[in-house]
């Protein structure tokens, strides 16, 4: 119990007996909460039944002989559950306060599964298909996942699970999941926001490498004789996009590599460059996440960045068929020019962008000249110029076309278009 709500306040340990006299040994006043504690013995009974499930002796002396379990076998009893996944524990504490901290901490070493109780993880092709497993073992060849990359002062830290083998300083080790190498140098263990050095880490050590410039979050390293790929993390797809930018065109190129590392060490945010508008585009997981990546550039790389709405490219397309007839003439001395075109719009599917169709039969059209007939396309190009919509989504279908006597060139089938 806490003697005051205040942070760091002192805590002691009190016996509670058969839970009679509880409220007032922790000057509970409020009627309701009283009630609950007054049938404390009731509820305990429910946990400990539920606990000694896991353990058919335990189980057995309890109902028949009436002996209650020691509190060590309540542990191994909630343990073995734990590790089952029939029940998981639930403390109730204040992290900001610093209240109920040491109890998670003592839980965690208690009740959570070592390295070696759980499951081997599989290891994957290049498809993420399962190929087998990799048992967590001092004795396998090494093999770890990088689940973390974060941006420190000395440089980026890579957090890595060792899931077998031993990884020792100055060891060189393969980035299976892209093919490059990485040679370990610095290896520490983390302890809140200090750095102590080690020289190996074992199987289900949890380390961080200093300045490693292949590994991104998700990718496998793992020994280069032994080289396997361990099943990755999956993310969710982001759900909003924003357009974000240097606060001064002065930073534009800091911006650009500060939001690069946090990309990197966040593969829920994705990065692009929007062609048409020529907009830097961030998508994440919520507005909030967004916002604290731009606050996270600030505080940790010096960086301020802007956030607006994304513009929108816009298209125009055609709704229905239309049919086209054009007669090109041009007399300037010589040959001149002539072209007839029949020609019919008609609208495609959404995403299909623009399709051209040649349907002239007969060597109407001498085949040299064909090409010039799908100046379509590059009058869309001309469109963009004067500040017209692109057009989208549309197939020209080329029926039919003359010559006529007067012959032509490439610009006469090409200026129709």
């Amino acid at each position: 119990m806490w003697s005051s709500d205040d942070k760091d306040a002192k805590w002691e340990i009190i016996p509670v007996g058969d839970g009679s006299g509880l409220a007032d040994k922790l000057g509970i006043t409020v009627p309701s909460d009283r009630k609950i504690l007054d049938n404390y013995a009731k509820y305990r009974a429910e946990l400990v039944d539920t606990a000694l499930e896991m353990d058919d002796a335990a189980m057995e002396k309890y109902l028949t002989d009436g002996e209650a379990p020691s509190a060590d076998t309540l542990r191994k009893c909630i343990r073995k559950g734990v590790i089952a996944g029939a029940f998981n524990p639930v403390l109730c504490g204040s992290s900001y306060k610093n209240k109920g901290v040491q109890q998670v901490l003592d839980a965690v070493v208690d009740y959570m599964p070592a390295p070696t109780d759980v499951q081997a993880i599989a290891t994957v092709d290049a498809d993420g298909n399962p190929t087998g497993e990799r048992v967590c073992s001092d004795d396998a060849p090494f093999a770890g996942l990088a689940f973390k990359v974060i941006n420190d002062t000395y440089g980026a830290l890579t957090f890595v699970r060792v899931y077998s083998g031993v990884l020792t300083k100055g060891m060189s080790v393969t980035n299976t999941t892209r093919g490059k190498r990485e040679k370990i140098g610095r290896m520490v263990e983390m302890f809140a926001d200090k750095q102590n050095p080690i020289e190996e880490a074992r199987a289900g050590d949890i380390i961080a490498l200093v300045s490693l410039a292949e590994t991104d979050t998700g990718d496998t390293l793992a020994d280069s004789e032994n080289q396997v790929v361990l099943e990755r993390m999956r993310f969710p797809d982001p759900v909003i996009s924003v357009s974000v930018k240097a606060k001064s065109k002065a930073e534009a190129e800091k911006f650009g590599a500060a939001l690069g590392k946090m990309v990197r060490a966040d593969p829920s945010l994705h990065l692009e460059t929007d062609r048409e508008t020529n907009e830097t585009i961030l998508r994440g997981m919520g507005e909030l996440h967004l916002e604290v990546t731009l606050d996270r550039m600030r505080t940790e790389f010096g960086v301020e960045g802007t956030m607006g709405e994304p513009q929108v490219a816009y298209r125009e397309s055609f709704t229905k068929s239309i049919d086209e007839h054009y007669v090109h003439k041009k007399q300037t001395g010589g040959s001149g020019q002539f072209a007839e075109v029949w020609i019919k719009f008609e609208p495609l599917e959404r995403g299909k962008g623009f399709e051209f169709v040649d349907e002239t039969v007969g060597g109407s059209v001498p085949r040299e000249f064909v090409p010039a007939v799908r100046g379509l396309e590059r009058a869309d190009v001309r469109n963009r110029r004067e500040g017209l919509l692109p057009r989208s989504d549309q197939e020209g279908r080329s029926a039919a076309a003359g010559a006529g006597d007067e012959g032509g060139d490439r610009d006469a089938w090409r200026l129709p278009g």
